[in-house]
């Protein structure tokens, strides 16, 4: 089980990429996988290939309407098939022993 965070944006489009990242969002969110939308990036649950599967498609989305992108990947592998997502945020709390600001 992977949890990826990524962001990918066309560089050649000015300031506001919304437009093109609400593309990239609606192509997660039709896939099916676990995900959860920050201000600053996406991050994804699931298998090695199905992660990577989702974020190929937003490639080839992107790269049909723009000659350069940006993409950052961070990718935390752990054997196993839990959901980490909600578990590692509720770790913390529990080691704090109070709730904490969530995205």
């Amino acid at each position: 089980m992977v949890l990826v965070e990524f962001s990918m944006f066309p560089t050649d489009k000015g300031e506001s990429v919304s437009q093109y990242v609400a593309q990239l969002i609606d192509i997660i969110d039709s896939s099916g996988i676990t995900y959860k939308l920050t201000p600053m990036g996406t991050i994804m649950e699931g298998s090695w290939d199905e992660v990577f599967g989702v974020i190929g498609r937003c490639f080839k989305k992107l790269e049909s309407q723009s000659n350069r992108i940006t993409t950052i990947i961070k990718v935390d592998y752990r054997r196993g098939s839990a959901s980490r997502m909600k578990s590692k945020v509720e770790k913390i709390q529990n080691l704090l022993g109070r709730e904490i600001q969530k995205g």
